[in-house]
């Protein structure tokens, strides 16, 4: 029978300490878990619909996995075939372990204790990692990359980097709301009408959408901002308008191809007009893997109102505004620009669970008879390949790591 493991998340201290204007709001360090105790327990009845108690256990949590997400230990021994791991007993845990789901990379003191030939599954930022990356490799471990789930129909529910960009999308417009110095939505005082505020959003992906939903809900007047032309249906649709730049760089995967010089010049153009007119802006374009694009300038926010917020959700590949400083808050020219990490740990229940749905419509096709048998001749499967037979398997990745060693 297939043994499963759910590795508790590392969280690195200097995520979590407010110190030297980092806010505790801004980087919290990962709160989520791969898998919580409902899917837990589906997962293990799914690979044996005899389990009835916890007596053998499929499905191993390691002690406090589950803490910061807010589901305890007890919520998870109470699921049939789920068992909670002690913490002596957690590197016995990791040694025997088949499949190994993880929410970030493992890190490498992890990496070490996991069996040569076991499965692990991770949203794995893998060209920001490529010490890991190779870790995974030499340690014979085969790795799929959450990361790499391909845009196809077929792998829409198992598609995790939609699923916490939603939330993460949700929570920015709630967090500039909070910050603004106007309110959202339009009033009617006896002191008199106080107008909505006026909102833009940079990219039009799935959390540039769950953003302008969330501030179109506040009440705001909301404008979005995308390079790619078909983003207009979806926008308009959620009663927002489209700031036209003439300029389409639409690409393959859904992603935004590389804009010229002169296209950068026409975009960056009507984009400042709007962003002079907002009192907030959420710039949520990131590429996976990849460098954020620059598309905010130190002009731009220069010429915004005072008073002004804007929360850059692409901080964690370094922010698409030149001002922003990941998890920190920057003040300058009046305006308050916010560069927010781990932005999807900040509703850990839900993205959890969504994590963990994602996690299990991704690998129970694959299971059979209380085994897990990988076809990489899959149309999913294939693409999210990390690592496999002691090297790594995707080329890009392969290159990024060798050229940092």
């Amino acid at each position: 029978m297939l043994n499963i493991l759910v590795v508790r998340e590392m969280r690195a201290p200097d995520l979590v300490t407010p110190d030297e204007g980092v806010s505790s709001t801004l980087a919290r360090g990962e709160c989520r878990v791969a898998l919580d105790p409902v899917t837990a327990g589906k997962l293990a009845r799914h690979l044996d619909s005899s389990v009835s108690d916890t007596s053998d256990a499929i499905v191993h949590v390691e002690s406090g996995a589950g803490r910061h997400a807010h589901f305890d230990d007890a919520a998870y021994a109470a699921q049939a075939g789920v068992a909670v791991v002690a913490e002596a007993d957690i590197a016995a845990a990791r040694a025997a372990a088949d499949l190994v789901l993880c929410v970030r990379t493992p890190s490498e003191s992890q990496i070490s204790e996991f069996r040569e030939g076991a499965v692990v599954v991770a949203l794995m930022t893998p060209y920001q990692n490529p010490q890991l990356i190779t870790k995974l490799a030499s340690q014979g471990l085969t790795s799929l990359c959450m990361e790499f789930v391909p845009r196809i129909s077929r792998a829409q529910s198992m598609d995790a980097l939609s699923s916490q960009a939603g939330v993460a999308g949700y929570h920015a417009a709630l967090l500039a709301a909070n910050e603004s110095s106007v309110f959202f939505p339009m009033l009617t005082t006896a002191a008199g009408t106080v107008r909505p505020a006026r909102v833009v959003v940079v990219g039009a992906g799935v959390a540039g959408l769950q953003a302008i939903a969330t501030a179109k809900r506040l009440g705001a007047q909301v404008w979005a901002y995308d390079i790619r032309a078909a983003a207009r249906e979806q926008v308009e649709s959620l009663g927002a308008k489209m700031i036209d730049t003439g300029v389409d760089a639409s690409g393959e995967g859904g992603y935004a191809r590389e804009l010229t010089d002169d296209e950068r010049v026409q975009q960056a153009e009507a984009l400042a007009r709007h962003m002079g007119d907002a009192h907030v802006v959420i710039s949520t374009a990131a590429i996976p893997g990849r460098p954020s694009p620059r598309i905010i300038s130190r002009e731009m926010v220069e010429g915004m109102k005072p008073g002004a917020v804007l929360v850059d959700l692409a901080a964690e590949g370094g922010g698409n505004c030149e001002l922003t400083e990941p998890g920190k808050r920057v003040e300058h020219a009046g305006v308050t620009v916010l560069g927010p990490l781990d932005m999807a740990s900040s509703l850990a229940v839900n993205a959890s669970e969504m994590y963990a749905k994602n996690l299990f419509n991704l690998l129970t096709p694959f299971m059979k008879d209380g085994e897990l048998t990988l076809d990489f001749e899959d149309a999913v499967l294939g693409p999210m390949r990390l690592t496999d037979g002691g090297r790594i398997t995707h080329d890009d990745v392969r290159a990024r790591a060798e050229d940092a060693a």
